[in-house]
């Protein structure tokens, strides 16, 4: 049985994004596919990459260890074939990320016990530097050498751990031909809005005056009365031939909680439709799902002064459950060898009480929205079943986009918009045709979106926010994939390293 203390003194590693077909004994999410790695200890992973190109990323699975502990992952195209777009001049890994002058485990552990927010960061950081808008950073800020009418590909990952950040470049425009390691139409844009977990490739021409421009990257955040970090990291675009003394130019970045501008950026992307690796939108539904995904409260231990509102704990839920993952043995270890006691399957497929989901005055006083219950809960999918999950903010506490990542299966955004969900009324939007294929979605702030996977990847997945105050308040569910009929759509057995609760 794992002691507490092992589940945050060990580590586990997530390939963010990589299907691990066939090898969920790899996926890394703490005691959902694996036990910690405790210090001391080993563990190879083990996997195959197979129908995936583009940007990914690696880090840390428990805990906010991943605030440090994290890194690019780039799939190329297979030799002898070529991007859909034409082959720039050079590669660069932008990573976006979040700086705290306190250890970050200090900082989780101090909210948990507490109930309260935990403390906002110090400052984002690009490819690791602050920026010269920090006092610590003044001197020091990532650079980029680009040379006139070349193009760069950038591929740019955001880290943080809580922070969604809008990205841009002065006097440039920005090309998008991927997002989540999947091709898009090619979309002109002059500004990114990243959510944590999610990728953007990008093309750059360096198709301006010779000079130097400051890339910047700036927080955006919707919740009334929460503090976030209101601060602004930079680096710089220098082109061959800048005198060395040259002023960069300053973008101007959209305010805090410029919610149209992020909409209309996640919204004006469409899948590559025939392009490589394109799927088709799965037709036939079989499972129906319509989840609320929001902050609430839990009560406050006897005996105990808490810092949430009015006394409580923060907490988050989907569908009103509010997700605690196992302490004795990992969900795959269970449900791979049918242990009884460490999970029930039945996560509800649509919010125990139906209510005005995004009315924040009627929510905000009624107790029967306010606490969920802490679980264990499942859902179990036959093999090759397909999926429709309808996601739909709540206002609770607040209103915020929030970033839902799956592991184990790429899905289609089918639409996304404000306000609660009618669906009468939006289905006329979904697109059907070429939507955009994702792993993370920014759910709208105070809005809804639809999207739609094929199950068929055996083994157990889970879907959080991958805002990781969220996640550590229970903002997650998990998805148990049964096997298929033949052994090639069958999970093998766990390896024989596979860390021991």
């Amino acid at each position: 049985m794992c002691k507490d203390s092992d589940l945050t003194t060990g580590d586990c590693l997530n390939r963010h994004g990589v299907f691990q077909k066939l090898s969920c004994w790899a996926d890394g999410p703490n005691m959902i596919t694996q036990c910690p790695i405790l210090p001391g200890n080993k563990y190879t992973y083990k996997f195959k990459i197979s129908g995936q190109e583009g940007t990914l990323w690696w880090h840390a699975h428990v805990s906010w260890l991943r605030a440090t502990v994290h890194g690019a992952l780039i799939i190329r195209p297979k030799s002898g074939h070529k991007y859909p777009f034409p082959k720039p001049h050079r590669e660069v890994t932008i990573i976006l990320g979040e700086w705290w002058n306190a250890n970050v485990m200090d900082v989780e552990d101090e909210a948990v016990t507490s109930g309260g927010l935990p403390n906002i960061s110090d400052a984002f950081t690009i490819n690791g530097w602050p920026g010269d808008l920090y006092p610590c950073s003044q001197n020091h800020m990532y650079k980029l050498k680009v040379e006139p009418g070349k193009t760069y590909l950038l591929r740019i990952v955001n880290t943080a751990l809580n922070g969604q950040l809008f990205y841009k470049i002065a006097n440039h425009n920005l090309t998008v031909v991927a997002v989540d390691a999947a091709y898009t139409k090619p979309y002109v844009t002059n500004i990114i809005m990243i959510a944590p977990g999610q990728t953007v490739d990008a093309l750059l021409v360096a198709d301006q005056d010779i000079g130097s421009y400051y890339m910047a990257a700036s927080p955006y955040s919707t919740s009334v009365g929460i503090p976030y970090d209101n601060t602004t990291t930079r680096g710089v675009v220098v082109y061959d031939g800048a005198p060395p003394i040259a002023k960069p130019l300053m973008p101007t970045l959209p305010a805090f909680n410029d919610t149209a501008t992020a909409y209309k950026f996640s919204s004006s992307l469409n899948g590559l439709k025939d392009g490589p690796h394109w799927a088709q939108v799965p037709k036939n539904v079989d499972y129906k799902m319509f989840v609320t995904v929001g902050l609430g409260f839990t009560p406050c231990e006897a005996n105990r002064t808490c810092l949430g509102p009015k006394g409580t704990k923060l907490s988050a839920s989907m569908n009103n459950q509010s997700f605690v993952p196992p302490k004795r043995m990992s969900l795959l270890q269970a449900f791979y060898s049918n242990v009884d006691g460490i999970y029930t399957t039945d996560f509800p497929a649509k919010p125990p009480i139906e209510f005005d989901y995004t009315n924040a005055t009627i929510n905000n006083y009624n107790p029967a929205f306010l606490f969920a219950p802490k679980v264990t809960k499942v859902t179990k999918l036959k093999f090759n079943s397909t999926v429709e999950m309808m996601l739909q903010n709540t206002a609770i506490i607040g209103v915020e986009n929030h970033p839902m990542h799956l592991h184990g299966s790429n899905f289609h955004v089918l639409a996304q918009g404000f306000g609660n969900y009618n669906p009468s009324k939006h289905r006329e939007m979904f697109n059907l045709v070429d939507p955009q294929i994702r792993n993370t979605i920014g759910v709208p702030a105070g809005g809804w979106a639809v999207i739609r996977f094929t199950a068929d990847n055996p083994g157990v997945w889970i879907m959080h926010c991958h805002l990781d105050s969220h996640l550590t308040y229970g903002l997650g569910t998990v998805f148990m994939v049964e096997n298929g009929p033949t052994p090639e759509t069958t999970l093998p057995l766990p390896p024989v390293d596979l860390p021991n609760c």
